[in-house]
């Protein structure tokens, strides 16, 4: 049996676009130490940042199987970000907290810059609980 590829990208793609249909803000929490990464450092938070990257808050967005690109704003300072898909850990709407998160084992395609296992995504802010799936 041939080996398949990811379903990471399409599954981004598609919680992604479900959150957009359902007027909610969607958020990705990226790994920021895979190798590849172009966020500006100075806001990631245990090695992680999570992103809102609703159409109304970037430019220039593109998702395919391999990354997330986009431009947008960082304290005033415009920002080109870069994501390759294996460094997104989840996707989830803020105002609700539902999405998918991703199990770390998944990363075996990564390729983190230190040996160091990724801790948690940070719970997000806005009080209720998030409802977040595991997909193994």
């Amino acid at each position: 049996m041939a080996k398949m590829t990811s379903n990471r990208p399409y599954l981004v793609r598609a919680i992604y676009d479900w959150i957009v249909d359902n007027h909610c803000t969607p958020h990705v929490v990226v790994d920021a130490h895979c190798r590849g990464v172009s966020v500006p450092q100075q806001y990631v938070s245990d090695g992680q940042i999570i992103l809102n990257v609703a159409p109304r808050a970037v430019s220039n967005f593109s998702m395919d199987l391999n990354s997330i690109g986009f431009s947008t704003r960082f304290g005033g300072v415009p920002t080109e970000i870069y994501i390759p898909i294996m460094a997104v850990l989840g996707v989830y709407a803020r105002e609700n907290g539902q999405g998918l998160m991703f199990a770390s084992e998944e990363m075996g395609d990564a390729d983190p810059i230190e040996d160091e296992e990724p801790s948690p995504p940070p719970r997000p802010k806005g009080g209720k609980k998030p409802s977040l799936k595991i997909i193994k």
